[in-house]
């Protein structure tokens, strides 16, 4: 059996080829037999530029039916893809490309000039560029192959892509995932979150990440659907489109912007069957008011680049707000303590997580892979989280934004959660910033409302509001009022800005 996972996904497509696959601005589509069609001429593309089997294929490109075209002809191809978020700069570039070694980096047009100085610094024999209204050198070149291509087979163990992690503290890793890793996290999904025939999934996600190429579209892919290929979120477009849809997946941003329209509400809503948050955890207050204006109830689930999805909140059950629900089937989670003992529920240690779903370990870092591992074959997650007595897994934070502040642990999230139900908050971050008594002081950045509760809120009034909450270490010795909080493309708090910008 060809265990590619084009050939898996490719098995569910309708049996009716002209069956839409991407609906676009203004009503063009392109329908199933229009993908499998593409992908083979691009598959041919990459064959006849030299390319073979395990080769890596990098693109920064924007969202575009044809840089999904791009990723799923490498699949065929038994090639590697290697997603770039078309943020970055020349140093990032340069890393990755050295790094990775790609047989053929797929860019922009605006970036060419700087794309074949760092290819040919690299070693990278092939620049084709792919513009945002999906054309360029690396159409014209695929437009004359033949459309058919036999899928090249690939077992469970073969790589299928590499994503390299944010790279917020260190040098970035490029996360090595397997056929089998994602078709086994795919099928999962599509079983969990009970995709049934006629459901249409809006897409707003970017798909250099994990949530919008891998969950997202493996999911609309395996179950045949139709997808609302957006660009982006766009607010007037989601209430547009969400009559139309049956699916949404969002980041916790795009729901905080559809509560903030007036226009969002039942009716919004009204062919609506699941809506989904995840890559940053979703306020219990967003939580809550989605409920009560759309009469849904969020499902949030957890994971990481290292493996797709871990946990979920259940489809046809409670689902909880502020948890990120149960181990996905196939998953083994467990949470530990500093000595890898298993903790008591309610007590807060590290997320341990092990399944077919886990990365095969980092490129090039043998070494690194090892240390992320424990004997028994669990990955360390460097997430911090908690399991109540029914089961349901709650996340406090990464490892490393845990304060230790006196010799005591404070878990920034507690913290976050007392400020942010404050009228006149709309969020907060909590770090830890050097004291020459305590190590670290427990620190806020809050970011107020702009209307007159907000513009009230002073650094005196906040931590006097939270002062007979908390044990006194964990009160905040500072609180910083800012006008936003930094952010990466999937919309998590960069903890790591904030740290060095007030570490001074």
């Amino acid at each position: 059996m060809n265990e590619n996972l084009y050939t898996q996904l490719s098995a569910r497509f309708p049996q009716d080829p002209a069956a839409p696959c991407l609906i676009l601005g203004g009503g063009s589509a392109w329908t199933y037999g229009d993908i499998g069609r593409a992908s083979g001429r691009m598959a041919n593309l990459l064959v006849a530029l030299g390319l073979k089997p395990g080769d890596r294929v990098a693109a920064q490109v924007e969202k575009t039916p044809e840089a999904l075209i791009l990723y799923l002809a490498a699949l065929r191809a038994g090639m590697v893809f290697l997603p770039l978020n078309p943020a970055y700069q020349r140093n990032e570039l340069d890393y990755f490309l050295k790094d990775a070694r790609p047989g053929l980096f797929v860019c922009r047009p605006p970036m060419r000039v700087l794309a074949e100085e760092l290819a040919q610094q690299a070693g990278v024999p092939h620049v084709l560029e792919l513009d945002d209204a999906g054309r360029g050198s690396l159409i014209a070149m695929a437009a004359p192959q033949p459309d058919a291509f036999a899928t090249v087979p690939r077992t469970d163990a073969d790589l299928a892509a590499i994503l390299y992690t944010s790279g917020t503290t260190g040098r970035s890793k490029g996360a090595m995932l397997s056929h089998g890793n994602l078709a086994h996290n795919a099928r999962t999904l599509h079983r969990y979150w009970q995709f049934q025939p006629g459901d249409v999934l809006l897409h707003m996600l970017p798909i250099f990440h994990v949530h919008g190429l891998f969950v997202a579209c493996h999911c609309a892919l395996l179950n045949g659907s139709a997808m609302f290929f957006e660009p982006k979120f766009d607010l007037a477009r989601a209430l547009q489109l969400l009559p139309q849809a049956t699916v949404f997946m969002g980041v916790p941003t795009y729901y905080v912007r559809l509560l903030q329209d007036p226009a969002f509400g039942r009716e919004t809503c009204r062919s609506m069957r699941l809506f989904i948050s995840g890559s940053a955890p979703l306020l219990k207050e967003t939580f809550e008011d989605f409920q009560a204006r759309s009469g849904h109830t969020i499902l949030e689930r957890y994971g990481m680049t290292e493996g797709g999805m871990f946990t979920s909140n259940p489809c046809a059950g409670e689902r909880r707000g502020g948890t990120v629900g149960f181990p996905l089937p196939g998953t083994e989670i467990r949470i530990v303590d500093a000595d890898g003992e298993p903790v008591p529920p309610g007590t807060v240690g590290r997320i341990q997580v092990r399944g077919e779903n886990v990365f095969v370990g980092y490129w090039g870092m043998p070494e690194k892979t090892k240390e992320e591992f424990t004997a028994d074959g669990f990955f360390e997650t460097g997430d911090l989280g908690s399991r109540d007595a029914d089961g349901y897994i709650s996340i406090s934070g990464r490892s490393k934004d845990l304060v230790i502040s006196g010799g005591l642990n404070v878990y920034p999230k507690e913290i976050e959660e007392l400020i942010d139900a404050m009228p006149g908050v709309v969020e907060s971050a909590v770090i830890g910033l050097p004291h020459p008594d305590f190590g670290e002081a427990v620190s806020a950045m809050v970011v107020r409302q702009k209307n007159p509760a907000g513009a009230a809120l002073t650094e005196a009034q906040i931590i006097a509001a939270i002062k007979d909450k908390l044990a006194n270490f964990k009160v905040p010795k500072r609180v910083y009022l800012v006008d936003d909080l930094p952010r990466n493309a999937m919309g998590k708090v960069q903890k790591n800005l904030l740290r060095q910008a007030y570490s001074s």
